[in-house]
């Protein structure tokens, strides 16, 4: 087998020094410079000759943190790295993963032309904000799931009148694994947007009075849809709203939005570093789920017990 080193990118260097150290080895020797007006040059300060690099990076806007990577990956391989495996914990862009009105970029597949170009042999990232981006990859991608972080912790809190929430009819299947792992029921907040990150109303599709309710949901950007998901829900007879949700995005006036809303406590992941703390929001790691999948990819064994 090749030996294998890992590396991290500006955007992700604390989340890489978890995944290394439970994976069990540091971190390798990578120098990001930047030229007087911005530009990006990456360089390996240890030989990489026929290693199997994972190379780790969120992607998450700006868009430098994708060209970083796309440097990293194309200067790796012409380091005659054996084999470059793009470690992206949130994928950015993917919300953009179809033509849904006229002369729009399909932003999601663009990104994977650009990490094949670039000369990436392995994607590994967790919850696509769509399962069928795996299908913009000619390459292999291995897509983690964040139930495998939530789901304990949820066991943990012992509600005895659960139920789960989709915070918009695109959620559903997500939202439905959880309730038929717990065997419970779940609602639906179908809601109408005059525009991207803009609300114009809302309604619950199902009872919640007297329950625990969790909304789920794969990211959270400027959480209103969550902040009004738990108004409503509450309005509707909830006892108490929580929202799990892999990726915090938190932009705009997100924190704000939370700490001014109903909900318990928002559960996020460390897929993407946090700009600030709140006292509505736990943050859970992912560290160790990458860290077993690295193995399982470098030992050619199945990922499968990975998932809940």
């Amino acid at each position: 087998m090749s030996e294998v080193k890992l590396f991290s990118g500006t955007n992700s260097l604390q989340l890489s020094e978890k995944i290394a150290k439970h994976y069990g080895k540091r971190l390798g020797d990578l120098t990001i410079s930047k030229f007087s007006d911005g530009e990006l040059s990456p360089s390996y300060n240890e030989s990489i000759r026929g290693c199997t690099v994972f190379l780790i990076q969120t992607t998450n806007p700006t868009a430098d943190n994708l060209l970083e990577l796309c440097l990293m990956i194309d200067a790796a391989k012409r380091a005659s790295a054996y084999k470059v495996c793009a470690v992206i914990p949130y994928y950015g862009y993917a919300r953009q993963d179809r033509k849904d009105r006229p002369r729009v970029s399909i932003a999601a597949k663009l990104i994977a032309n650009m990490l094949t170009s670039a000369g990436a042999d392995r994607i590994m990232t967790c919850d696509l904000h769509a399962g069928q981006i795996q299908g913009f990859f000619d390459i292999p991608l291995d897509h983690l799931n964040g139930s495998a972080i939530f789901v304990p912790y949820l066991e943990r809190l012992a509600l005895d009148n659960m139920i789960f929430a989709a915070p918009d009819v695109g959620g559903v299947a997500r939202a439905r694994s959880y309730a038929k792992h717990f065997e419970v029921e779940m609602v639906v907040c179908d809601k109408h947007r005059k525009r991207a990150n803009e609300i114009a109303s809302m309604q619950v599709i199902g009872d919640v009075e007297g329950k625990d309710v969790i909304l789920v949901d794969d990211l959270v950007d400027t959480a209103g849809t969550l902040c009004k998901a738990a108004q409503i829900l509450m309005e509707k007879g909830a006892l108490s709203v929580r929202a799990i949700a892999t990726h915090g995005v938190l932009s705009g006036n997100a924190y704000q939005n939370l700490e001014n809303s109903v909900l318990k406590e928002l559960v996020i992941t460390d897929t993407i570093p946090m700009k600030q703390t709140s006292s509505k929001i736990r943050v859970l790691s992912v560290s160790d789920l990458f860290a077993k999948a690295i193995h399982a990819v470098t030992g050619n064994t199945s990922i499968s017990a990975l998932f809940i």
